[in-house]
């Protein structure tokens, strides 16, 4: 393997990484956002409040999204790296 080989390689596992996290991020923040705005709106600082509903929302989108997010992996297997092994 040369050097552009490698560089490539690690570009395209970040930017797959980067896909695969997106929704689980953006729902994180609309989440955070929408209950920030709760607690905003009635002045109520409770630290679980904030922790609980974003666990639950990115459970659910993580549960919702596994299966794409296993198809981003085995692309950049299938497409990448076993032809480089083969």
């Amino acid at each position: 393997m040369t050097d552009g080989q490698v560089i490539d390689l690690a570009r395209e596992a970040v930017f797959a990484a980067a896909v695969m996290s997106a929704p689980l991020l953006l729902a994180a923040l609309v989440s955070g956002v929408i209950v920030g705005l709760l607690q905003a709106l009635t002045s109520v600082q409770e630290m679980t409040l904030t922790f609980v509903p974003k666990v639950a929302v990115m459970l659910v989108v993580y549960s919702l999204s596994s299966a794409f997010m296993m198809g981003v992996v085995l692309k950049l297997f299938e497409g990448r790296i076993l032809p480089m092994i083969g």
